[in-house]
């Protein structure tokens, strides 16, 4: 973390900043034939809530540039923090460079270099509606007096940019929120919410604190004994971002799809289908995260990956695009998605529980990994407040439980339908940098969730 002094600092967010910075790479050094400049800014809150109260409270300004150079088949780069300080960054940054071009001659050739050959712009600043720190502070002690309420909030502008000596100008700025908080009974029984999005209002934070209040009363019955079998379940919207983001892990990779590793294995080869219902698509341009890459291809919108439950696209990294001879479409270099969208499909979410009827209902899941990833076999476990349900009503909460299921037997033959209404969750990790990518999906009904023990 690199705090910058707010009365001497520049703002390392604003695209005035990185216009200056951008003039570094206008020139390629001697012995280089391109130059390149990733920036990653921010500017967050950060507070952190127990029994209602500020626990710990704190604001990060940082940036940090990524400087790469070329010289055929040969690249280079190095990243150091940036102070906001202009000229001394600017300094720092020549300095950089010129390092780098000394190194050019000492690396090998890189038989799988792609990079994108056409001059393009593009710029996306949203200004969001966020909080004050003391507005957050303030909604929490009138929404929710009286609970054990246990969170973390997260908030501010974000930035991602990208030049380069070419005359290549990408810009994406962003200002958006996340918090997540616990609403806990005792032991370990909790009620998991979370509000995000760009725009914030004091009264739909308290109408969420309030929905997770209501479920308090339900957790201290005693737990209804579940035996491993087969249970008819309706996932909520915030345990299928768990089972949908775990997609993410290779099922879309090009590479892994070439290679025999994906977890979609089955669906590309055609020796399953998902439901007809089943539509996934990396949707960046509906999503938080920056349309093009932070080596410089612009990102298409959408990439539909799954149409109609079949296989359809890939996400091709540009070392996976000339390895096997295909398009690069703006994937990063793990090949996993930044914005995955499923389709929402026609069960009114408000009915929900109507249409489960007798069976699960299931908040939040985790702990999710591949059990067979050659059959997209998934195991994790329930967690917070999940509930048995009759004649459509939460009844009694239930035990930790495991499963082990595949996705394409869940979504395929197992599918009984998608809600009417897709909710988008942001990536919450703060680790070295906030995160922008996001998971957007309906809540799903389930025949034959299998459960292990």
């Amino acid at each position: 973390m690199n705090p910058t002094d707010p009365d001497t600092g520049a703002d390392l967010t604003s695209r005035a900043c990185f216009e200056q910075l951008a003039e570094v790479v206008a020139t390629p050094p001697p012995g280089a034939e391109r130059a390149t400049l990733a920036l990653s800014a921010e500017r967050s809150h950060f507070i952190r809530f127990n029994r209602g109260a500020v626990r710990q409270a704190t604001q990060v300004t940082q940036g940090q540039a990524t400087l790469a150079l070329v010289r055929g088949a040969r690249r280079i780069e190095g990243s150091l923090p940036l102070h906001g300080r202009i000229d001394a960054d600017l300094g720092q940054l020549r300095d950089e460079l010129a390092r780098l071009a000394t190194l050019l001659d000492e690396i090998d050739d890189d038989p799988y270099l792609l990079l994108p050959e056409e001059v393009a712009r593009s710029e996306r600043d949203e200004t969001g509606t966020l909080p004050s720190p003391e507005a957050v502070v303030r909604a929490v002690v009138r929404s929710a007096p009286g609970l054990d309420f246990v969170g973390f909030y997260a908030g501010g502008p974000v930035a991602r940019a990208f030049a380069d000596s070419r005359g290549s100008r990408h810009w994406h700025r962003v200002e958006t929120f996340h918090f997540d908080w616990c609403l806990y009974h005792a032991l370990d029984k909790a009620v998991k919410c979370r509000y995000a999005g760009a725009h914030w209002s004091d009264d739909a934070f308290a109408l969420k604190v309030a929905e997770g209040a209501q479920r308090l009363p339900l957790l201290a019955m005693p737990p209804h004994p579940l035996a491993p079998g087969a249970y008819r379940v309706y996932f909520a919207p915030s345990a299928m971002v768990e089972l949908v983001g775990l997609l993410g892990w290779s099922g879309f990779s090009a590479k892994a799809r070439r290679t025999g590793t994906s977890s979609l294995q089955p669906l590309a080869h055609h020796d399953v289908r998902l439901h007809p219902t089943v539509q996934i698509a990396e949707d960046v341009g509906q999503g938080f995260a920056p349309g093009f890459t932070l080596d410089g291809f612009a990102r298409p919108p959408r990439v539909p990956l799954v149409e109609h439950g079949l296989a359809a696209d890939t996400l091709n990294s540009p070392r996976s695009a000339r390895e096997f001879s295909l398009p690069a479409n703006g994937a990063n270099t793990m090949e996993s998605p930044d914005s995955l969208r499923l389709e929402p499909g026609s069960v009114p979410e408000a009915d929900s529980l109507a249409a489960l009827d007798d069976g699960l209902y299931v908040s939040n899941l985790w702990y999710l990994n591949y059990a067979d990833r050659s059959a997209c076999r998934m195991t994790g476990m329930t967690r917070f407040a999940c509930f048995r349900v009759a004649a459509g009503r939460l009844v009694e909460p239930l035990p930790v439980m495991r499963f082990d299921d595949s996705f394409l037997r869940m979504f395929g033959e197992g599918l009984i339908g998608l809600t009417d209404v897709a909710h988008r969750f942001p990536d919450g990790g703060t680790w070295r940098e906030r995160q922008l990518g996001s998971v957007t999906t309906p809540g799903a009904l389930v025949e034959g969730w299998r459960l292990a023990l």
